[in-house]
């Protein structure tokens, strides 16, 4: 049995002459999906590699389409997006498949299969195929398509685009789009979390490595760098793992839930802001900070400042501060992000949403959206002309790793000539003399 064959049954084709076009459809979408999905778990990849060309790619060669358009018979009675809905979902019922069994490759080849089309047009062409041709043309050219690559160049080491380096953010932002199938949301949920795994991996295994004192370079740099900031990703983790103790970015969050867990809205906004600020000592950052997010929060749902605070309101309000300080509208960035990274600060810009995070963990996947609007909005821009960007999303990317993750970094001194100070002492120009450990985070039972 082969794709084109469903619609050759006596069934089908008394199906075919049915008034009801929306029914034929539904009906050749689900024996198609069907299909696909008992071939993907029985069959060899190749083989069913064969059977995806055969039903949307090689029924539009000239000679082939002679005989047949195959799907495309059905298809073309309805309008270009439901033809873009059906071969999306007939492509992320295989991907899904095959990420889950680990076929990476197949997934690549299923993607590179549109890759080099060429359909030579003439006056014999039939308007059908015609229509067909520029169809699937055109969802080569899609975001639909840049969305299929992200699984195709799962790995971070292809050359291409700067933005494939942070994919997790574009999987994540397609797992929560209500408008994709469930195939795609499941495998962009999978792989997301696959590649952040992979950098927590990667992280803890370089910082272990790249503070060895030997001079075997092959052992020292065994494990990758995850990040492009090379060397000074090392004094970075230093300098964020150095927050610890009484003053912890952890225990301030604590802290101010438990201040604020009676307050009405309108103090909860205000206490907000006056969180988000402390310790930071960039006085230029603050004062942007203060001035740009008061009015905003301020002038925020003033119809609930009289309200007392429940967690519907701090998940809100942590979602909007969010988008004050990254995109509004899901397209471009603030401007308060342009401005408060044109100050030349983004790892307190990093602190500050981490800071976010931390009292209201389900914004986490909010944030990420936003971070992946922001990715597809720089790249458009070349990677040289976005480097001050770049770097924000590696600190982003490392911060998150080390605070939000289930991995903890500590830091411990070296120097047995002296001796070790509170970690809330840590005298930031000599973190050198540290060494950062990380471990397994344990979660205690409620």
């Amino acid at each position: 049995m082969t794709a084109n064959s469903l619609l050759n049954s006596q069934g089908d084709r008394h199906l075919l002459k049915s008034k009801d076009k929306r029914l034929k459809l539904q009906y050749t979408q689900e024996r198609m999906y069907g299909f696909l999905l008992k071939i993907v778990k029985n069959w060899q990849p190749d083989e069913v590699l064969r059977v995806f060309k055969r039903s949307f790619i090689d029924c539009l060669n000239s000679d082939a389409s002679k005989y047949s358009l195959g799907i495309y018979i059905v298809l073309l009675e309805h309008g270009e997006e439901e033809f873009r809905h059906t071969i999306k979902r007939c492509c992320y019922i295989l991907i899904n498949n095959w990420e889950t069994t680990r076929r990476h490759k197949y997934i690549q080849d299923l993607v590179e299969l549109f890759t080099n089309l060429k359909f030579s047009f003439n006056p014999n062409t039939s308007g059908k195929l015609k229509k067909a041709r520029t169809w699937i043309n055109n969802f080569v050219q899609s975001e639909d398509y840049q969305e299929l690559q992200l699984f195709a160049y799962r790995n971070e080491d292809v050359k291409g685009h700067w933005t494939n380096r942070y994919s997790s953010y574009l999987l994540l932002a397609q797992s929560l789009n209500d408008n994709n199938s469930k195939e795609q949301k499941e495998a962009a949920r999978k792989l997301s979390r696959a590649l952040k795994d992979k950098f927590k991996f990667e992280l803890a295994m370089y910082i272990a490595r790249s503070q060895l004192q030997v001079n075997n370079s092959v052992n020292v740099h065994r494990y990758r760098n995850p990040s492009s900031l090379g060397d000074n990703a090392i004094r970075l983790i230093k300098a964020i793992v150095v927050k610890k103790g009484n003053f912890s970015y952890d225990n301030i969050a604590n802290i101010f839930l438990k201040q604020t867990q009676h307050d009405i809205f309108h103090d909860f906004k205000q206490s907000l802001l006056k969180y988000l600020i402390f310790s930071v000592q960039q006085q230029e950052f603050t004062d942007t900070l203060q001035k740009q997010l008061a009015e905003k929060l301020n002038s925020w749902k003033v119809e609930y400042d009289d309200s007392p605070v429940n967690k519907d309101l701090v998940l809100r309000i942590c979602n909007r501060t969010i988008d004050f300080l990254t995109t509004e509208n899901g397209r471009e960035p603030s401007s308060l992000f342009v401005m408060l990274l044109s100050q030349g600060h983004p790892l307190t810009l990093v602190i500050v949403l981490l800071k976010i995070i931390l009292i209201s963990t389900h914004s986490r996947s909010h944030l990420e959206m936003r971070i992946a609007n922001l990715i597809r909005y720089y790249e458009q821009y070349l990677e040289s002309e976005c480097i001050w960007f770049i770097h924000f999303i590696e600190i982003f990317n490392i911060t998150f790793a080390i605070y939000a993750e289930n991995i903890e970094y500590n830091l411990i001194k070296m120097k047995e000539d002296e001796i070790e100070s509170p970690m809330n002492y840590v005298d930031k120009s000599c973190l050198d003399d540290y060494r950062v450990f990380s471990q397994l985070k344990t979660f205690k039972e409620d």
